[in-house]
């Protein structure tokens, strides 16, 4: 049987049931989304939504975009917020199952559907909203359609294959990487070589860098300061290039993630890549979902020898992944054991992110650290706003971006918040005032410590009230019907703000050095 003559409208029960188990998990996702806070950073990307833009600091604008759209039609709340992920993972999946059915046949549709949806990796991209959801939507669904471009030479895939490339850039940048691994499967593919000399691949990869338009606009007017923000993230300016426990860390973060026994399986299909060249021609998508896929995670395990590499950055390379092991391994007797302890890893994490099933310490329950109850905080930093004697409205503050898109969110009204960023990282929060809009006013400021009025305080205001104790407690109910603390913030009053709220340098070889014009007026976001 020829590839492609699988794929029919008449599907099997096996198929059907994939598409029923999807919709039914997307269904539990939209109900499960609302039951706990929102992260830090979707509190960070929902204000980037309320500052629309053609680009931004830390990553290309589709986030930012789609969050706003959500928010639009559902309201200011945590589902909405988190309503674009679950589509987009939805829709990644939807693209697998027709992968699978198309090229394996029905019976892998069902298993590489079962394997992602228990992989821990895609259960957290499904509901927490990242850049990283839209990016694996976009890149199965280039996967797809350039494959569908080699098989049949049909213009409109290579045209919706560019298209999805385009958008996976205006998601996240290491898209980048999809139009030099397919290229080289082209050139490498006895059977679909003669594609590269048709003049369709090529308008299809022109469309998607037409798409790309706002993101290179806003990157010309601001000095290409996120070209500088992920060159700062691969490492490029750091001295050391091999740190053993930053290798170590990704290639721990990785079995984690998508579990002991699918990373292990994972590892036996990386090394059996080099037997591709002896498959039947009928077996070429074995070799180009290889090619979307391992050289994905070998990239970041060379980035990870010298520099930080978060766990969720390779997730999209899973995806054919998942196609790949599921026609490999679905008949033999590990792979029960491989769909079991990945989906029990997702189930106890899904359930203890809104119950504290397993009792953790304090200092490593990173759920109760990143989704602490920020609802009491929010009202009592509005309740000290609105009582105040000193004239002209206070702006409230924190010293990083991610507390200040907390309080963005959980203070009644939503007010626009500043992060007193000169000592951290810069970030998108530096666009968005300039000292003009602050100095000489009052503010309002939430901080971990209760010391810093004369420290990290005093270079920026006149003077500051000594700070008053507000507790963070888990938003869990335990066990016996108890929230645990999880620490003690404090918030100041503080008075006539000096300026130099912004990132500022440390030495002028930072390739961060770029700095915002001041003089650039910040956009009024909705309220």
């Amino acid at each position: 049987m020829q590839i492609g003559s699988r794929h029919s409208w008449r599907t099997q029960p096996e198929t059907r049931l994939a598409w029923g188990l999807l919709a039914g998990l997307t269904i539990i996702r939209i109900w499960y989304a609302g039951r706990f806070p929102l992260s830090a950073d979707e509190t960070y990307y929902w204000q980037w939504s309320r500052h629309l833009d053609l680009g931004y600091h830390d990553h290309p604008p589709m986030v930012a975009w789609m969050i706003r759209l959500a928010t639009t039609l559902l309201g200011t709340n945590e589902t909405a917020v988190r309503l674009p992920a679950i589509g987009a993972l939805t829709g990644a999946s939807a693209y697998l199952i027709v992968m699978a059915q198309r090229w394996y046949g029905d019976g892998v549709a069902l298993a590489s559907l079962l394997l992602a949806q228990t992989l821990l990796l895609f259960n957290v991209g499904a509901i927490i909203t990242t850049p990283d959801s839209f990016q694996a939507l976009a890149w199965a669904g280039a996967i797809y359609h350039v494959a569908r471009g080699y098989e049949g030479n049909q213009r409109r895939h290579w045209c919706l294959g560019g298209l999805w490339f385009g958008l996976g850039l205006l998601s996240k940048l290491s898209m980048a990487i999809f139009a030099p691994l397919v290229l080289l499967y082209g050139l490498i593919s006895h059977r679909h070589r003669q594609r590269l000399g048709s003049w369709r691949p090529y308008l299809g990869c022109l469309l998607g860098l037409l798409l790309t338009l706002p993101m290179v606009i806003w990157n010309l007017e601001n000095d290409w300061r996120a070209f500088r923000h992920v060159a700062h993230q691969g490492g490029v300016a750091s001295a050391n290039w091999f740190v053993p426990r930053y290798f170590g860390d990704y290639l721990l973060s990785q079995a984690a993630l998508l579990s002991p026994i699918v990373f292990l399986l994972f590892l036996a299909t990386l090394m059996r890549g080099g037997r591709m060249g002896r498959h039947s021609e009928s077996n070429w998508q074995d070799g180009y979902l290889w090619l979307t896929a391992v050289p994905v995670f070998l990239a970041f395990a060379l980035l990870s020898s010298h520099t930080r590499v978060e766990g969720n950055w390779p997730a999209f390379g899973y995806l054919g992944a998942c196609l790949l092991l599921a026609a490999r391994y679905r008949q033999r007797p590990i792979w029960p054991w491989a769909l079991g302890t990945a989906g029990v890893v997702s189930l106890v994490v899904l359930i203890q992110v809104v119950f504290p099933l397993v009792p953790l310490p304090l200092k490593s329950d990173r759920i109760a650290q990143e989704f602490g109850d920020w609802v009491p905080v929010g009202r009592v930093v509005n309740d000290l706003t609105a009582d105040r004697s000193q004239p002209g409205e206070p702006f409230i503050f924190a010293f990083n971006y991610q507390m200040a898109s907390k309080l963005a969110f959980y203070t009644p009204g939503h007010p626009r918040t500043v992060a007193l960023n000169r000592d951290k990282r810069p970030n998108t929060y530096d666009y968005w005032w300039t000292d003009e809009d602050l100095v000489g006013r009052d503010a309002i400021g939430v901080a971990k410590y209760a010391d810093l009025a004369k420290t990290r305080l005093a270079p920026y205001f006149r003077a500051v009230d000594p700070p008053i104790a507000v507790t963070l407690e888990d938003h869990r109910t335990g066990w016996k019907g108890e929230r645990r603390l999880v620490r003690t913030l404090y918030l100041y009053r503080a008075y006539g703000f000096k300026g130099g709220h912004r990132w500022a340098p440390r030495n002028s070889a930072d390739i961060r050095t770029s700095a915002p014009d001041s003089s650039t007026p910040p956009s009024s976001p909705d309220r």
